[in-house]
């Protein structure tokens, strides 16, 4: 047997724990940022939040001590994260969102009069209920999984009983285990008073599939039922919530969370005013106390010093170091984040005047990397779940972001201006006859956008509009 040996030299980059944490904390929103920062300061005893009555302008004493801070960047940043001088005029932060519709129901379920057994059993499936509204585990599972969370025994024919009682609370049809069975309950809730509703009734409950399918011709012969009948009762059920949560989201697609801006900007007389939120963010100092401790154990003689003395001294210089560095890394953050924004906000002038979405400039992730010199990846770090608050509203960063499109006379439009065109074509559509993805495609090309069907209905989908078959009305 011939045994071969060779070598290779192959090149790989490692990050440091250190430069993973930095990664870390320039993805987290202001909202989390200031947990972690409190996360930081319990687990480094030399690390401590700035008290307001050290706001008098003058420099804690510690931050001088040659050992550490000379040659740091850290004074002339002073230790600060909010970085604004007292005299600075305080801003408006807006924080979008509102109490999630868990804590209603529960809220709710408090005036039912339930024993404490069924109280427990309701709210576990209240917390098994989608954002959306919908109840999507069957209830055999769920009490599979009350027995094993609660240690409580519950039949399915209980859980049943409860769940009706969740559907009646606001919002009507809450928990519904389908679109069906939430639109019924909506229904019920409104009263089968009318003709329209009743009929409504009867086709949510024996002809949905032909409904969801706007079947609209086969369903009034097998109703034998008029046109105009048809049209009401078809009003009747569009009056329905799909989402029997959208009441609590912003969006109307999902249950909104708050969000706090990350960045705050105000446009007027002419001129942007861009900084960085530090909503609720504590300012950081390293603790006088163990600063005073290093200086006076290092003047004594290492001959003289007592091991415990050592351990003491190298464990104190460690957790300063590391508080040093994590005060560097919160201002390395705060100046990559404005970098970006600042670029971000030059590139985008015209937009973030008014907030015209036509004015978007097409703009890529690798745009502002090569305008700030930054790598790429820390720019999608940077927008990645961060908010600017403007005049015009909260926008998501993120969403500024949109490849580029041509039109036939070579000039370059952002694909935001392709998708509001869309949107219109649609809003405008006969809908006895909406518009197929082929005739939108036509529209935008006489239009002199140069487009695909297949880009039509991918923007169409980002959209949420359904194909046209989908969008047909009787």
């Amino acid at each position: 047997m011939i045994l071969n040996q060779t070598q290779s030299l192959t090149m790989q980059q490692k990050l440091s724990p250190q430069q993973i944490q930095m990664i870390k904390l320039l993805e987290l929103p202001v909202a989390l940022l200031e947990q972690r920062i409190k996360q930081e300061v319990e687990e480094n005893i030399v690390l401590e939040e700035e008290q307001p009555s050290d706001e008098d302008g003058e420099q804690p004493k510690e931050i001088s001590m040659e050992e550490y801070l000379q040659a740091d960047e850290t004074p002339a940043y002073k230790s600060r994260i909010n970085n604004y001088s007292n005299d600075e005029r305080p801003r408006n932060i807006q924080i979008a969102g509102g109490r999630s519709f868990q804590e209603s129901l529960i809220e709710q379920l408090g005036f039912r009069n339930l024993s404490e057994r069924e109280m427990q059993l309701a709210t576990f499936i209240v917390g098994s209920i989608d954002n959306d509204g919908y109840l999507r585990r069957d209830l055999a599972s769920l009490s599979d999984d009350i027995a094993f969370s609660l240690g409580i025994e519950a039949s399915v024919g209980e859980l049943e009983a409860l769940l009706d009682i969740i559907h009646h609370l606001e919002p009507i049809g809450v928990g519904s285990r389908n679109l069906r069975e939430s639109l019924l309950l909506q229904l019920e809730q409104t009263g089968l008073d009318t003709p329209a509703r009743k009929l409504a009734n009867r086709i949510l409950t024996s002809y949905f599939d032909e409904f969801a399918k706007k079947h609209y011709e086969r369903l009034v012969a097998r109703l034998g039922v008029g046109e105009q009948e048809f049209r009401e009762a078809v009003q009747e059920i569009q009056h329905l919530s799909p989402k029997p949560c959208n009441m609590y989201s912003e969006d109307r697609n999902e249950a909104a969370p708050y969000i706090i801006p990350d960045f705050v900007l105000d446009y007027h007389d002419g001129r942007f005013d861009l900084s960085l939120n530090s909503y609720n963010i504590p300012e950081l100092r390293i603790n006088r106390h163990y600063m005073d401790v290093i200086r006076n154990m290092m003047g004594v003689p290492e001959s003289k010093m007592s091991e415990q003395d050592k351990q003491a001294i190298q464990f104190v210089k460690q957790k300063i170091d590391s508080a040093k560095w994590f005060m560097s890394a919160i201002k390395q953050r705060h100046d990559t984040l404005l970098r970006t924004m600042r670029t971000i906000l030059d590139y985008q002038q015209e937009y973030f005047k008014e907030g015209d979405s036509s004015k978007l400039r097409p703009m890529i992730l690798k745009d502002i990397a090569d305008r700030t010199g930054l790598d790429v990846s820390t720019i999608s770090r940077v927008v990645n779940s961060k908010y600017v608050q403007t005049n015009f509203g909260i926008i998501l960063l993120k969403s500024l972001f949109s490849e580029a499109m041509q039109t036939k006379s070579g000039e370059e439009v952002s694909s935001h201006e392709i998708k509001t065109i869309l949107r219109e074509c649609v809003e405008g559509e006969d809908k006895r006859h909406p518009l197929t993805d082929e005739e939108l495609m036509n529209i935008l090309n006489d239009k002199g956008y140069c487009i695909a069907r297949r880009t039509i209905a991918k923007y169409r989908e980002m959209l949420n509009i359904p194909v046209a078959r989908l969008r047909k009305q009787i």
